[in-house]
């Protein structure tokens, strides 16, 4: 029996590749990284005593380092268990909770169809291809040389031309042997009732094919030679093959650099490659004669949700780049809105933003790729974009305007289906909020604007009041005064979070050696978490002059003053000497790494944790106990796992600190 590509798809985006292959394999601990979805283990197909078997649920593939056999679910099956390929289908079928689709005569007329219909569209590739290179391309070919494109980015892209007349494509296909129905059919010519003789689409035109993601061409993209052309740029029509919302520009050669299959993004290495998406096809095209081979682009339109769901098929976290203008803030806006309802934990967006009057083709191309890698390192979260638009140009000097400010954001987040990224999305805009309306200062004023605040944000946490030559500390916000940690109360931080955020105090120079790792710490306690955001801001600020009298004053002069003492007091209580003042900075780090691991290893394990729980109430409420079987055995791993962690956490005096170096001071 035949299977459809989309039905095969579908089984490999409903079941990780991961729960395939874990009913053969015990999964390496300590390797494994699972809430990556990245697993390692000894061979199936051969023995072996150290794990080189690799498998990663985001690309649905395995492959052994050691002999060399990969594949996918079915290769799996069909390879390891002897099932021919129906079989493995239909097993995968059922894990997967699908039925198997009925021998249906109509659609395997159907498939047929498309696949003459490729046929017709390669055909017509091939045309556009010879006609760029002939006498009648002249124009076309001098337009791309000078947008800077070379001969084999040109063959890359298997750019054309298409003539101006109005029937060249038309008679040469049917020269060929096309009927003209397969013609009308790939939308090559425009046609119908009200048209008595159909008509080329696509004349005087510059060429983009538009692949699928098995690397088909089912639709062309026609840029305009004429000034004069109604538009300047042209898709392909809604065909049996093309479904313009369903479809990115250069989806598969992207999918395989970020998969590690090509040269990769912008300050990423291949195998941890982002994706980037642009406006048009120029974009594209110039990014990959740059060097960046995983950028796409919608077609022509406003990114679609089946466009977004394309986008993290292939990487959790793809940056949204537009140009700097209004347009392009505008759509920037519109992605936002769109992709708020559908992130997830680990999924999400970021927002890069080219200077003003500048796209990606641009840039590039005047003046190299340096200057769009410095716009992909500045790429905005989704929180920061919503945020950035909601409080731009406004003023909210009454009660009324700021009521009507956080309506607007609470609505906003509100959208967000998955319960605990709502969660922590309402807990930003409190956050936010709190911070944004906190007095001006000491020496009065009215509330600050968007733009006062941006200042404010880039002196390092301090508040410049406007037209005064110096500028006063910025106070504590009510809801922090009020906190039971700010009061003194015995509502502490866990001990290893005080560990974490007391060590950068005494060292700040850790927050520059190790600034990716320490930036991107999270506290579970809240009041912690409004400190290490006024940290981190005031190291911003300040940069490499920051040193512990300095960063201690401006945390004073915030208002954390309680807390620093609070937390050197929980500190030395625990005799956990390493993070305090006195530590040599050699010991200090060594600790500091270890509790880090701890704490990164510790929360990984409790998401984890909650997912199999979650996922254990859905197999038992539908029955399915072979399935809640393997999860409560899985979930008992992770327990013991974290057990582990717990005892080795106890044992280690200061958190891994090497011994011998330095004595700790007296309890004091």
């Amino acid at each position: 029996m035949r299977f459809s590509p989309s039905f095969l798809d579908e089984i490999r985006d409903r079941v990780p590749i991961s729960a395939v292959v874990g009913r053969r394999v015990t999964w390496d601990k300590k390797k494994t990284n699972v809430s990556r979805g990245d697993y390692w283990a000894c061979c199936p197909f051969h023995g072996e005593k150290s794990p080189s078997f690799h498998c990663e649920d985001r690309k649905g593939r395995y492959h052994c380092f050691g002999c060399g056999v990969s594949g996918d679910h079915f290769r799996f099956l069909s390879e390891l268990e002897g099932l021919s390929f129906p079989e493995a289908v239909q097993q995968l079928a059922d894990m997967a909770g699908m039925a198997m689709p009925q021998p249906d005569a109509q659609a395997e007329r159907r498939e047929k169809e498309r696949t003459s219909l490729l046929d017709v569209m390669e055909l017509a590739t091939t045309f556009f291809q010879d006609q760029l290179q002939s006498a009648a391309g002249a124009r076309a070919r001098a337009y791309l040389r000078d947008r800077g494109l070379t001969g084999r980015t040109i063959e890359t892209f298997r750019l054309g031309y298409a003539p101006e007349g109005r029937n060249v494509l038309k008679e040469h296909l049917a020269g060929k042997g096309v009927p003209k129905e397969q013609i009308e059919a790939c939308g090559l010519v425009v046609h119908g009732p009200e048209i008595p003789v159909s008509y080329d689409r696509f004349r005087d035109r510059i060429m983009f094919p538009i692949l699928s993601a098995r690397e088909k061409v089912i639709a062309f993209g026609g840029r305009a030679m004429s000034a004069d052309a109604p538009a300047k740029y042209l898709n392909s029509n809604e065909t049996e093959l093309f479904h313009k919302g369903n479809v990115l520009y250069n989806f598969s050669r992207a999918r395989k650099s970020a998969q590690g299959g090509g040269r990769g993004a912008a300050g990423d290495d291949g195998a941890n490659a982002t994706v980037i998406a642009v406006e048009g096809y120029m974009d594209v095209i110039a990014l990959h004669q740059a060097g960046i081979e995983n950028a796409v682009a919608p077609l022509g339109t406003a990114l679609t949700e089946n466009q977004l769901e394309l986008l993290w098929k292939m990487t959790p976290q793809p940056v949204l780049c537009f140009d700097g203008d209004g347009a392009g803030i505008r759509a920037a806006n519109r992605a936002a809105e769109l992709a708020l309802p559908h992130i997830k934990p680990g999924r999400t967006v970021r927002f890069a933003l080219l200077p003003d009057g500048k796209d990606p083709d641009d840039l590039v191309r005047h003046e190299g790729r340096a200057p769009f890698d410095k716009v992909l390192a500045g790429a905005k979260p989704l929180a920061e974009m919503i945020w950035s638009r909601e409080v731009g140009g406004g003023s909210y000097d009454t009660p009324e305007s700021r009521a009507e400010l956080e309506a607007r954001l609470r609505q906003l987040v509100s959208v967000i289906a998955d319960e605990n990224v709502r969660r922590h999305y309402q807990q930003d805009v409190r956050d936010r909020l709190n911070a944004f309306f906190q007095p001006a200062g000491r020496q009065g004023g009215e509330r600050r604007s968007f733009g006062a605040r941006q200042g404010r944000r880039q002196e390092g946490g301090r508040n410049a009041v406007a037209g005064s030559q110096s500028s006063t500390p910025a106070t504590i916000s009510d809801r922090l005064a009020q906190s039971t940690l700010v009061r003194g109360a015995q509502a502490l931080p866990a001990l290893r979070e005080s560990v974490l955020a007391l060590t950068i105090v005494n060292q700040p120079q850790l927050l520059f050696e190790e600034y990716d790792e320490v930036s991107a710490i999270e506290f579970d306690n809240r009041d912690l978490q409004r400190f290490w955001s006024a940290v981190l801001g005031i190291a911003a600020g300040m940069g490499e002059r920051l040193s512990r009298e300095r960063l201690v004053e401006e945390l004073e002069a915030a208002g954390f003053e309680p807390m620093l003492k609070m937390l050197d007091q929980q500190i030395r209580n625990s005799r956990l000497w390493i993070a305090t003042q006195e530590a040599a900075p050699a010991d200090a780090r060594e600790a500091f790494l270890q509790a880090l691991a701890l704490h990164k290893r510790t929360r990984a394990l409790l998401w984890q944790r909650r997912e199999l729980e979650r996922e254990l109430a859905e197999a038992t409420e539908e029955g399915d106990g072979e399935r809640a079987y393997q999860i409560t055995r899985a979930l008992q791993e992770v327990q013991m796992e974290t057990k582990r962690l717990e005892n080795q956490e106890a044992i280690i005096d200061g958190f891994g600190v090497m011994s011998g170096r330095v004595k700790g001071p007296a309890k004091g």
